[in-house]
């Protein structure tokens, strides 16, 4: 096996206060592992290259779902599976280096770089979505954050309607998942695919936010995913051995030996294919201009995502009949639900200047030789500051007494980013990503034209709702108080963000509508529910209300979304649902008690 390194300097792109190691700083002209590579083409050649091939199943997207259903779906040998992705492979250090993980963001080749339409409540901005375009979809371009959500979150599915979606039901399918390194455990799994670690920088940081918070009178929990998810302790993260653990790697790959599963790339889903009432394929653009179909025998399941899934339902006519008559669309299936219940996490930066060097604003254009360091350090070891996403404290509290649970996340960052990475921080400082988990504010997508390769009208409707502004007020008030705390005196500077002239509600709420951002988790927007609610467009059982042999398995069809990061919440219900689709039983529910707080 040969390999080939070239490096250059330039000065654009950083990361994190990082440099991205590209077009930026320190750019990679070529890695050329021919042995690897040549495999990997072969597997990936061997999709049809004819109309009308004919499969069990064909799937729509190998994002955070579609690769766990092809890897599921494709065990038996004698289930012919074909799984469709818009997007290009993932063999780019780019995605693979977890440090690495803002360059993609905004690069169109590997994210759908959505645009929302101008919010009415948040000084009519329009918001960056990046959404994954590659194989692994989202998991390929997150920031690696395992967080489940609280359990809370699976009863409150099933009290929605999703029968036999409560926490009971699904923390099995959440061992299932994982290997994490800690071992397993009641909640914990100990041999499934996605490999689950804990951080290992030992910034003294990450250490002094634990600790300021405690100071404050928050709790310890050692486990976030566990028993108890309120308090701050020290994330789990998809990463192993220095590397992105995306559903690509964890599950994909080890499947595409298979001769039963064909995957095809740069494959764009246009068109669901229906005989009278039954979807029986799917129509896809492959590269530019060339129309294809795929046929399958059992289910059509679109796992395109919270965006991608509606968009390719209201295509093919199921949705709000009005607004389809009116594109122009036949009305196969009236389901006013498509699009709506549109739900997302909004979060702000609260972020003071560091008086010591221990930040990341040493690994940018102004000091090379770190920047050149920490690159050949993980392209040679897979080790050093490249191989994190830094993201690895953080917590969860209740905004007041009376909720039930944690309502309010909190991600610690060594280092400031604003306009998503894309901006170098100014000094040595820190930060903290905090925002509520449970929004009140519902937004909804609709068509923009009947061409699918346009991004459809997105309108999330952000602090329409005038509690969910108090409770980011709220977020900074805590996370300013956390930041007092004895922990931080030997590090703590002046404040950066919002600033300390910032101080009533008027101007906390001001700052608020300034700079607030997504935290990339859209979701809801195919709602899983009871046949007998209107606003329902999947059962329990995955399948479209109305039609047959089409299924939805993605965060779309949450129906609300959860507490925490989305990732491992889309791979459990990708899990469960491939046990669904193949008439299996179950796996036994879980007995696992949950904390509670006493207060």
């Amino acid at each position: 096996m040969t390999k080939m390194l070239a490096m250059k300097f330039c000065r654009g792109c950083h990361l994190y206060g990082m440099p991205t190691m590209s077009c930026g700083h320190l750019e990679l002209l070529s890695i050329r592992l021919d042995f690897a590579r040549k495999a990997n083409d072969r597997r990936l050649s061997a999709a049809p290259s004819t109309p009308g091939e004919a499969y069990d199943y064909v799937i729509v997207g190998a994002g955070s779902a579609g690769c766990v259903l092809a890897h599921r779906l494709s065990e038996d040998a004698n289930n012919h599976v074909l799984l469709l992705e818009a997007g290009p492979r993932d063999n780019t250090w780019m995605i693979h280096m977890p440090a690495a993980l803002m360059y993609c963001l905004k690069n169109r080749k590997y994210s759908w770089c959505y645009e929302t339409e101008p919010q009415k409540y948040v000084d009519g901005r329009r918001f960056f979505w990046p959404r994954g375009k590659v194989l692994g979809g989202s998991s390929s371009i997150n920031a690696m954050v395992y967080v489940r959500g609280h359990a809370y979150d699976f009863d409150r599915w099933e009290k929605e309607g999703a029968q036999g979606w409560s926490y009971a039901d699904c923390l099995p399918y959440f061992r299932k998942c994982q290997t994490h390194e800690l071992g397993a455990n009641e909640y914990r799994g100990g041999d499934g695919p996605l490999y689950v670690s804990r951080g290992r920088s030992r910034n003294p940081l990450y250490k002094a936010f634990i600790d300021a918070a405690v100071q404050t009178g928050y709790p310890f929990t050692d486990d976030g995913n566990g028993y108890q998810q309120e308090g701050f302790g020290y994330f789990d993260m998809t990463i192993r051995d220095g590397k992105r653990c995306s559903t690509a790697v964890g599950y994909l790959k080890p499947a595409m030996a298979r001769r039963n599963l064909s995957v095809i790339t740069d494959a764009l889903a246009t068109k669901i294919l229906f005989d009278k009432n039954r979807a029986v394929g799917m129509e896809y653009l492959h590269g530019r201009d060339t129309v294809k179909r795929a046929y399958a025998s059992r289910d059509v399941i679109l796992s395109g995502g919270a965006i991608n899934s509606p968009q390719l339902l209201l295509l093919s006519g199921i949705g709000n009949g009005e607004d389809l008559k009116k594109m122009g669309i036949p009305v196969l299936a009236h389901l006013p639900g498509v699009g709506q219940n549109l739900q997302d996490h909004l979060e702000l930066y609260v972020a003071q200047k560091c008086t010591r060097p221990l930040t990341l604003y040493s690994y940018q254009w102004k000091f090379p030789h770190n920047m050149v360091r920490a690159g050949l350090q993980w392209f040679t070891t897979s080790t050093g500051v490249a191989s994190t996403s830094h993201l690895e404290s953080g917590g969860f509290v209740r905004s007041s007494p009376d909720v039930p649970h944690p309502d309010i996340q909190f991600h610690f960052l060594p280092s400031v980013i604003s306009d998503h990475g894309q901006k170098p921080a100014p000094c040595h400082a820190y930060q903290v990503h905090v925002g509520t988990m449970r929004p009140l504010g519902r937004g909804y997508l609709k068509l923009r034209t009947t061409d699918p390769r346009q991004n459809p009208i997105i309108e999330p409707n952000y602090l329409s709702n005038s509690e969910d502004v108090r409770d980011l007020r709220q977020c900074i008030r805590i996370s300013r108080e956390i930041f007092a705390q004895k922990a931080f005196d030997p590090f703590r500077g002046e404040e950066l963000l919002p600033g300390s002239a910032t101080q009533s509600d008027r101007d906390l709420d001001a700052f608020v509508r300034k700079t607030t951002e997504t935290a990339y988790h859209p979701s809801c927007t195919a709602k899983m529910g009871s046949p007998k609610d209107p606003s329902t467009v999947v059962g329990p059982d995955l399948r479209v209300v109305g039609v047959e042999g089409l299924r939805v398995v993605d965060a779309s069809i949450m129906p609300s979304i959860v507490s925490g990061n989305l990732n491992a919440a889309t791979v459990m219900l990708a899990e469960k649902s491939a046990d669904i689709i193949l008439g299996r039983p179950p796996l036994p529910r879980s007995s696992a008690p949950v904390w509670k707080p006493s207060v």
